[in-house]
């Protein structure tokens, strides 16, 4: 099949590429005409493993075609995907639509043809309906079908999540466009129940109520690992007895810093705004909401208390700063909140991510980027493991750091508090 993917973020790339490499033709459509042209060298804007490798090869194989001509993509293609970014409006907790929009408005003048327009873009429910009013003549004339088919693409591990989904959701009422993208998954799609058809509002909410889920069993079992704290329990055999309980599941159930990245964050804040405009009350979302912004508050704090509040010049070392391992996205880390905060108190940061250097810290002169853990680690009063890399999992501490008293901050809590105390550290676990 010929496709169009209008975007080529994490959402339109990923996909695309993943398309492709099941045989269709793709074009990715960017107004970003240097991404363009860096996607055409090859060169892939984010850090996803194994994409830059399935991008060149279907590239070569003439599958794959980046592109800033969108009427020449539309022509060509079949289907089309609106895979725009729908950010968290300023001083608003509403989905900002208005790339949605400039699209559905572009294809109004562009669709001559049968088109199958789908919303992969994470979008509040009714937004279906809107973009379909904006196609309006071209749906009187039986010439479109406006089709929520959300992802549901772990950052990191997107590729494996394309390739054997849970479920694909796709939300139409119509026969004609329900038929094209069966054809389109029956590659990935192994057995009838992983593809799940439904009303187009439904799609749409599913992928918000799925995320607002997910979010609140992170902020569930975050806070239970503060009672484990109070009352000397392992967090860890909390998580396991709770998770195997086939009613409940052991993902997500694995406590550590305040969630991050591109979904949950904003997707939370789009639910409630959606609730409120349909006057339903959310409150748990609401409270999930709360209780992940206070736990980054909490977690610096914690980190006072290991210092026993006196951070002046005491240097501090972040094995990790992105939101979660695999990726390079900084999008509401902890890191974002609790490195300046530590800087006030006086202390100063070295970090070492193997997604590379971070623009978010230039500003401040007493962050240092270091090529390595080695470096990172050297004569740090603190080593404080932000992100659960694979590389930080089986670290010497006693042979990084040349200082008899240092301490170490485990947020993942990748490390046994038992062999760390009989090695002699200093170690700090969470809920533990």
């Amino acid at each position: 099949m010929k496709l169009c993917m209008i975007g080529t973020g994490y959402v339109g790339l990923v996909s695309g590429v993943c398309f492709s490499d099941l045989g269709n033709t793709v074009y990715c459509v960017d107004n970003d005409i240097e991404k363009i042209n860096a996607l055409d060298k090859g060169i892939v804007p984010i850090y996803e493993p194994g994409l830059e490798e399935i991008l060149k090869r279907n590239y070569k194989q003439k599958r794959l075609i980046f592109t800033n001509n969108l009427k020449e993509a539309v022509e060509n293609s079949d289907i089309i995907f609106i895979c725009v970014g729908t950010p968290t409006k300023k001083n608003s907790n509403s989905a900002d639509l208005k790339y949605v929009f400039n699209v559905a408005n572009n294809l109004k003048k562009l669709i001559k043809k049968y088109k199958v327009v789908i919303t992969k873009s994470t979008v509040p429910v009714t937004t279906g309906d809107k973009i379909e009013k904006i196609l309006i003549k071209q749906k009187r004339k039986k010439l479109v079908d406006v089709v929520s088919n959300p992802e549901f693409l772990r950052e990191g591990e997107a590729i494996r999540d394309f390739l054997s989904p849970d479920r694909v959701v796709v939300g139409t009422d119509s026969n004609k466009a329900n038929k094209y993208l069966k054809n389109l998954y029956l590659p990935i799609v192994k057995k009838t129940s992983r593809y799940f058809r439904t009303s187009r509002r439904g799609a749409e909410l599913i992928k918000y109520a799925s995320n607002a889920f997910l979010a609140t069993k992170i902020s569930y079992i975050n806070e239970l690992a503060n009672l484990c704290e109070k009352t000397n329990v392992d967090i860890k055999e909390i998580s396991q007895g709770m998770g195997s309980d086939q009613r409940i599941g052991d993902r997500f159930l694995r406590a550590g810093p305040a969630y991050g990245g591109s979904c949950f964050p904003k997707d939370t804040r789009a639910i409630i705004d959606t609730s409120n405009k349909f006057k339903s009350n959310l409150s748990i979302i609401k409270a999930v909401i709360k209780s992940n912004e206070d736990r980054k508050k909490l977690l610096t704090e914690k980190v006072y208390k290991i210092l026993n509040n006196n951070l002046k010049n005491k240097l501090i070392t972040f094995l990790g700063v992105t939101f979660k391992p695999n990726t390079d996205d900084m999008r509401e880390a902890s890191s974002l909140y609790m490195i300046p905060k530590l800087l006030k108190k006086g202390a100063i940061i070295n970090y070492f991510d193997p997604s590379g250097k971070k623009n978010e810290f230039k500003k401040f002169k007493r962050v240092k980027y270091c090529k390595n853990v080695s470096q990172a680690c050297l004569r740090s009063d603190l080593i404080i493991l932000h992100t659960e890399w694979n590389e930080f999992k089986t670290l010497n501490f006693k042979k990084l750091i040349k200082k008899s008293n240092f301490k170490v901050f485990d947020m993942r809590n990748l490390y046994s508090p038992k062999s760390m105390k009989k090695k002699g550290i200093n170690y700090f676990g969470i809920g533990r």
